[in-house]
C-alpha cells in the first residue's frame, strides 16, 4: 500500500541506505570514512570501507552477443562497442585524490610524574583525561572527467568538499594538483582547474541529451572504484526521473532533492564519484553520484543501485560555476508529495485527480508569499495519520504537473530567481490561478 511522501521543499525521504560514491575523506589514522555529505534524512550511513567490492554478474546481451545489433539509436553494437568506448574516453577520466582533515576525538598523556592508581585504594585514582576534538590528516579518492582544453575538470562536490589538496592522476599516471573553481552542493557539481599540464593530457568529453534517455538504453560507466583507476563497468538504464537529497540543507531542516535523477544498474563502488555515465556513442550523460543499498553493499543479489546527476543539469550548472563559483537556485518553499488517489478521495475530489499536495508552506517562502495554503486536516488513512485540505498544484505555467518530480523539474530547470510563475491549483476543489516570483534558495 502507498502512502503520500511529503518531500521538504523538495526533501525525500527514503528506505534505503544512500552512500556517496567516493571513498570520501577518510582519517588516515583508522582509515574510517565520512560519506554523509549525500546521504538522505533518515538513513544509515555506511563507511565505504565496509562496502564490499562487487564483480557484475548482471547479465548484459550487448556484452555477450555474436552477431551485431543495431540499438534504437541506430548504434551498431558488436563485439568491440565497449572497447571502443573506452579507448574513446578513458584518456578523459581522471582519478581524483583529496587531502583534508577530520575532527577525532583524543585522549591525552598523563602528565609526566602523575601518581598511578592504587588497586588497594579505590580512592587514590587516576583524574579521568579530558577527551579533546583535534584535526587529523585524512584523504579519498574519486573520480572525474576533462570539460575543456583549459584545464577545467567536473567532478562531485562532495569528492572535493573540504578537500586542503587536491591532486588529478590522468590515464597515463600524470600527477598535477588542481584548484576548486565552484561548487554547488544542491546539485552535487564541481569544476576543478589543472594548469601547466601538457596539452595533449585534455581531451574534452563530449556532453550527450540527457532528457533523451530511455528506461533499458545499454551504458557504461568509466571510474575508480576502490582506487581501481581506468575501471569500466556496463549496465543499463533502470529508470528516470528519480529525486535524490543534495548536500544543500533547506531551512526548517531536510535537504533540497535533485530533480531528474538517472538510475543505473551499471556498478558503481566507492571512487566512482564524480566519473561519467555514457551511452554508445561514448557521451557523457550523467555523472555518477551516489549508491542506495539495503545495507550490503552494492550487491545485484540484494538490489543495490546507482544514481546518476543528468547531463542536461550539468549543462546548466557548470558554466555558470566557471564564471561565479556557484549558481543561485530557484525555490519555491513547499513541503508536499504527490497527490495519491486515496488522499484525493479523502479530499472530495476525483480519485483519478493527479498533481501535488502542499503539505507546508514555510514562512516567508515565495509560495509563503504568494498565498499557498499547506494541509490543515489530520485523517485516517489505511490506519495510518494523513495531512489533507492543502492546495493541489496541477499545473506550473503551462506544464502539467502530474508528480512532485514534475514540479521540482520544472523549478530547477526552467525558472530563474525573479521570475514570476504561474501556479493552477485546486483549493477545496475549486480550481484557481496564483502567481509566484521566484526567489534564490537560502544559504544554509
Amino acid at each position: 500500500m502507498k502512502h503520500l511522501t511529503f518531500s521538504r521543499i523538495l526533501l525525500v525521504g527514503t528506505l534505503a541506505v544512500l552512500l556517496s560514491a567516493c571513498a570520501g575523506l577518510s582519517p588516515t589514522s583508522d582509515n574510517a570514512a565520512s560519506s554523509a555529505a549525500d546521504t538522505a534524512v533518515n538513513t544509515e550511513v555506511i563507511p565505504a570501507e565496509n562496502v564490499a567490492p562487487v564483480v557484475n554478474t548482471t547479465t548484459n546481451t550487448a556484452v555477450s552477443v555474436n552477431a551485431p545489433v543495431q540499438n534504437s539509436d541506430g548504434v551498431v553494437i558488436t563485439s568491440d562497442t565497449f572497447v571502443n568506448i573506452y579507448e574513446q574516453v578513458n584518456p578523459s577520466v581522471v582519478n581524483v585524490r583529496v587531502i583534508g582533515s577530520a575532527p577525532v576525538f583524543s585522549l591525552p598523556d598523563l602528565p609526566e610524574g602523575h601518581p598511578p592508581a592504587d588497586p588497594n585504594n579505590p580512592d587514590d585514582t587516576p583524574d579521568e583525561p579530558e577527551r579533546r576534538l583535534e584535526e587529523v590528516p585524512s584523504g579519498g579518492e574519486g573520480s572525474g572527467f576533462i570539460y575543456d582544453t583549459q584545464g577545467y575538470i567536473i567532478t562531485n562536490n562532495h569528492v572535493v568538499a573540504d578537500a586542503e589538496k587536491i591532486t588529478v592522476i590522468f590515464s597515463d599516471g600524470t600527477e598535477a594538483e588542481a584548484t576548486v573553481v565552484g561548487t554547488d552542493p544542491a546539485s552535487d557539481l564541481a569544476v576543478i582547474k589543472v594548469e601547466g599540464v601538457d596539452a595533449s593530457l585534455l581531451r574534452p568529453v563530449t556532453l550527450g541529451d540527457s532528457d533523451s534517455l530511455r528506461v533499458g538504453e545499454i551504458v557504461a560507466t568509466i571510474g575508480n572504484p576502490f582506487g581501481l583507476d581506468g575501471s569500466m563497468s556496463t549496465g543499463i538504464i533502470a529508470g528516470v526521473g528519480r529525486l535524490l537529497p543534495s548536500g544543500a540543507t533547506a531551512p526548517g531542516g531536510g535537504r533540497f532533492n535533485i530533480p531528474d535523477i538517472i538510475q543505473t544498474d551499471s556498478v558503481i563502488n566507492p571512487g566512482n564519484s564524480g566519473g561519467p555515465l555514457l551511452n554508445l556513442k561514448g557521451e557523457v550523460i550523467g555523472v555518477n553520484t551516489a549508491i542506495a543499498t539495503n545495507g550490503f553493499g552494492f550487491q545485484p543479489s540484494f538490489g543495490g543501485v546507482g544514481y546518476v546527476v543528468p547531463a542536461n543539469i550539468v549543462k546548466e550548472v557548470v558554466p555558470e560555476l566557471i564564471e561565479n563559483g556557484k549558481i543561485a537556485h530557484p525555490w519555491l518553499g513547499i513541503a508536499g508529495g504527490t497527490l495519491l488517489s486515496a488522499y484525493a478521495e479523502a479530499m472530495n475530489l476525483n480519485p483519478d485527480q493527479r498533481g501535488v499536495l502542499v503539505a507546508e508552506v514555510l514562512e516567508d517562502s515565495p509560495a509563503d508569499k504568494a498565498g499557498l495554503v499547506g494541509s490543515n486536516q489530520e485523517v485516517t488513512i489505511d490506519g495510518f495519520p494523513a495531512q489533507i485540505g492543502g492546495d493541489v498544484i496541477i499545473q506550473i505555467d503551462d506544464q502539467p504537473i502530474l508528480e512532485f518530480d514534475d514540479l521540482l523539474a520544472y523549478i530547477v530547470r526552467q525558472t530563474k530567481p525573479g521570475q514570476e510563475v504561474t501556479l493552477t491549483i485546486l483549493r477545496d476543489g475549486e480550481e484557481m490561478q496564483v502567481q509566484v516570483t521566484m526567489e534564490a534558495r537560502p544559504e544554509q
